[in-house]
């Protein structure tokens, strides 16, 4: 089969695999009693099915057997160990909860498994700030810590209905495009694999009556997938940038504008955690999807879809900028777009306490407005 074919294919198969399973996953999850509980941190209120990603594993093992035959450098022997070790910790966690420093050492151990394969080597930056050689040490160090850096940064996003699904399918998109584009089939076949995984969750995902949740079990896979795939475009050589439409020393900046969501969103939870004197790991409601909800009073649909349509329109600009700006211009304007951006959402700086004592006084503030709204209309009647 030529390559489009073998795409058709791959989605088909892969969105009706999980589309059929999830049922199947729900009924035992309820059976056997693993499902959610809410807390006071919650955005939802009903105890809900979890282990969404376990769909996702099986999926994506049983797609490499299809696909193992685009890859150039055998990684798929590298990729599959790294994401059965996730999917156990993942799994642990959705049923009995791991500590941060667990997950950090098991993410460490998946993430060595991809730096062994000499495809995934960033021997330069071709000249992004000027940067050209990159000792292979000082490689392991950024590429470990960049993909780290990407799994937790989308297992944190994973908060409300729809938006890591959202956030994924985006994402994908780009990165099906960016490896069609250069050539690199495998990768790009890889997207579609984890594409059509979150189309056909997402529908269950924002269900009112099958709503099922991924969990760690399918944040920290999506996670990782997005960190192989965007270790392998910083990797790429500079031959394979000639079909993409921006300038090759600005792809470091590229991928930040994909991933600008879950880093963002990290970035400032983290600084608002640690200016509280809190671990950055501590749980609270500090994130962008939480102020849009709980502030300025969003469904979960209405925030996920927002938030989606910013990150699409980020790294449409930044494709359009990289394609003539240099890169000194880029980081210019990255830098302010975040400024802006933490401009707008600190002001929003606030502990767990007292978030609760104002989603209280909101409650109370529209439940005063619909009893006054009923009392008038009542008196309207009467009139």
């Amino acid at each position: 089969m030529n390559f489009l074919e073998t795409a058709v294919s791959i989605f088909i198969g892969s969105f009706l695999l999980v589309y059929l399973t999830i049922p199947k996953i729900i009924g035992v999850v309820e059976y056997k009693r693993l499902m959610d509980d809410p807390n006071s941190r919650s955005s939802h209120k009903d105890r809900t099915p979890t282990l969404g990603g376990v769909a996702f594993y099986f999926t994506l093992i049983f797609a490499f057997f299809f696909i193992k035959n685009w890859q150039v450098s055998n990684e798929v022997i590298y990729i599959i160990p790294g994401l059965t070790i996730l999917f156990i910790v993942g799994l642990k966690d959705d049923l009995v909860v791991l500590s941060p420093g667990s997950k950090l050492i098991a993410q460490t151990l998946a993430i060595a498994f991809v730096l062994a394969n000499n495809s995934f080597v960033i021997e330069s930056l071709n000249g992004f700030l000027n940067i050209y050689e990159i000792p292979y040490f000082l490689y392991l160090v950024i590429a470990g810590f960049l993909m780290l850096t990407i799994i937790n940064s989308y297992n944190l996003i994973d908060g409300i209905d729809g938006l890591a699904s959202i956030v994924g399918i985006v994402i994908m998109v780009i990165y099906t495009t960016i490896f069609y584009l250069s050539e690199e089939y495998f990768f790009a076949l890889l997207s579609i694999t984890m594409n059509a995984c979150l189309m056909a969750f997402f529908g269950f995902n924002i269900s009112s009556d099958k709503k099922i949740f991924m969990g760690d079990t399918g944040s920290l896979i999506v996670g990782f997938i997005i960190s192989v795939l965007t270790l392998k475009f910083l990797a790429l050589k500079p031959d394979s940038y000639e079909g993409l439409p921006f300038l090759l020393e600005n792809a470091p900046l590229i991928a930040i504008s994909i991933l600008i969501v879950p880093l963002f969103d990290t970035a400032r939870v983290f600084t608002i955690r640690i200016a509280n004197k809190r671990g950055p790991f501590s749980p609270d409601r500090n994130h962008v999807h939480h102020v849009l909800i709980d502030f300025w009073g969003l469904s979960h649909k209405q925030a996920s879809f927002i938030i989606g349509c910013f990150n699409i329109l980020f790294v449409v600009l930044f494709i359009i900028l990289g394609s003539k700006a240099k890169n000194l211009g880029m980081v210019i304007m990255l830098v302010s777009v975040v400024i802006l951006l933490g401009y707008i959402f600190f002001k929003y700086n606030y502990n767990f306490t007292t978030l609760k004592q104002k989603i209280r006084l909101k409650r109370k503030i529209d439940s005063i407005k619909k009893k006054t709204e009923a009392s008038s209309k009542q008196k309207k009647k009467n009139d």
